[in-house]
């Protein structure tokens, strides 16, 4: 479990978190315990994924996948483990208000499940080889990708008071960042090589997966990347939050980043 979450990679989610509390002015205790509960999520996602059964890699963050290095049946059980205890977090005995803690969970909950990365992921294996338009292609990645990191912006917000209308712009940005990011994965996974990008480079083109590149093209992709940080970036203006700077950096990083 150490070794699948510890080693590595770019804690987006976390931060995402963390900025939205910081934006609300929300509980910091609570927004810490949810920034590590949402990267468990997503490293156990990363296990499971990487699995022979499923997208088969032997690289991640650089070094090899949990399965390489400890066995097919250890793998799934760190990742199942690694899911059980991000709700543990969640819920500790003091510190969290109830209220909050279902909250937490609730959010955490809907975006890991069926309408949201497993969901996405089942959709994702059921779709190697076939012609997905542009409209099924993006539903796969809301669900795979997109509505854990909505979610995580959801989590930090739900952490402080936030109004109507600031919560409606925060989930708004989340799922404009969340399409970007797996906008950029996809132009990355044909432009770096698997050194800079920590897994196997190519992965997608190799496996005839349908992505944002096979289906509109890489300048088309560039562009819906570009407008989707714009997007991304009126929907802070739109919330009325006095700072909101660190959001804005993380929607800069997510589209210029090279891994």
């Amino acid at each position: 479990m150490r070794y699948a979450v510890l080693g590595g990679g770019k804690r987006l989610r976390p931060l995402l978190v963390l900025a939205s509390c910081a934006a609300v002015g929300g509980e910091r205790f609570a927004a810490i315990r949810a920034a590590c509960a949402v990267e468990l999520i997503h490293a156990y996602s990363l296990v499971h994924d990487d699995m022979p059964c499923m997208d088969d890699d032997v690289m991640r963050r650089g070094k090899p996948t949990t399965h390489v290095a400890f066995g097919e049946a250890q793998a799934m059980l760190a990742g199942d483990a690694m899911q059980a205890l991000a709700f543990e977090v969640l819920t500790p005995d003091t510190g969290i208000a109830p209220a909050l803690q279902a909250r937490l969970c609730s959010l955490l909950a809907r975006s890991a499940g069926h309408d949201g990365m497993a969901g996405g992921q089942a959709i994702d294996l059921a779709s190697i080889g076939k012609q997905l338009d542009e409209c099924t292609l993006r539903d796969m990645h809301r669900r795979k990708t997109g509505v854990l990191l909505q979610a995580s912006v959801m989590m930090g917000a739900a952490c402080g008071p936030a109004s109507a209308q600031a919560t409606k712009s925060l989930s708004d940005y989340g799922a404009a960042l969340g399409l970007a990011f797996q906008v950029v994965d996809d132009i990355l996974d044909v432009t770096q090589a698997s050194e800079v990008l920590g897994k196997t480079a190519g992965k997608d083109q190799d496996a005839n997966k349908p992505t944002y590149v096979s289906v509109l093209g890489l300048g088309a992709a560039r562009a819906l990347a570009q407008q989707l940080r714009a997007e991304a970036k009126a929907a802070l203006a739109a919330t009325g939050l006095a700072d909101v700077s660190h959001l804005s950096l993380l929607a800069d990083s997510v589209v210029e980043r090279d891994n």
